[in-house]
């Protein structure tokens, strides 16, 4: 976009006062700009602190009912609030896991509780076995040293 042209006035007072007009517009711009980051940084900070407190408390209703519990924070919402890990157990062979939600191949806005029905023990299937997997909480690390950082479990 080209520069706005303002044409210069023909007095020497209109002019002073144009150029004026002008450097306090182009300051105005720098402070704006300022406060616009400011306040994006600020909103960032409120929606990563809102993803956390909505993990922590679908793990405490998860501890409480037990169940994957609807609604659940996205994927997207579990890794911007700190909580990239699921930690899941086999329906069958009751061994925990932990998934790193990063490394899925779901859309970031799918659903936690939505990936119950995907999610496999990886031990079960070399039996020949596929049952699903039972989500237990998110984490902020893994918690198991057997995790395993791919799709299935």
């Amino acid at each position: 976009m080209a520069p706005k042209h303002h044409p210069t006035p023909l007095s020497g007072g209109d002019r002073k006062a144009l150029s004026k007009e002008l450097g306090k517009a182009r300051a105005m711009t720098t402070i704006l700009a300022a406060q616009s980051a400011e306040a994006r940084a600020k909103g960032e900070a409120l929606i990563k602190q809102a993803d956390r407190l909505l993990c922590e408390s679908w793990n405490e209703r998860m501890w409480a009912d037990g169940g994957p519990i609807d609604p659940s924070p996205t994927v997207d919402q579990a890794i911007n609030g700190t909580y990239p890990w699921l930690e899941i157990e086999c329906c069958q062979c009751k061994t925990k896991r932990d998934v790193d939600l990063a490394s899925l191949r779901h859309p970031p806005t799918t659903f936690v509780h939505d990936l119950a029905s995907r999610l496999r023990c990886s031990k079960c299937a070399e039996a020949n076995r596929r049952p699903a997997a039972t989500l237990l909480q998110l984490a902020q690390r893994p918690r198991h040293k057997d995790s395993q950082n791919g799709p299935g479990a």
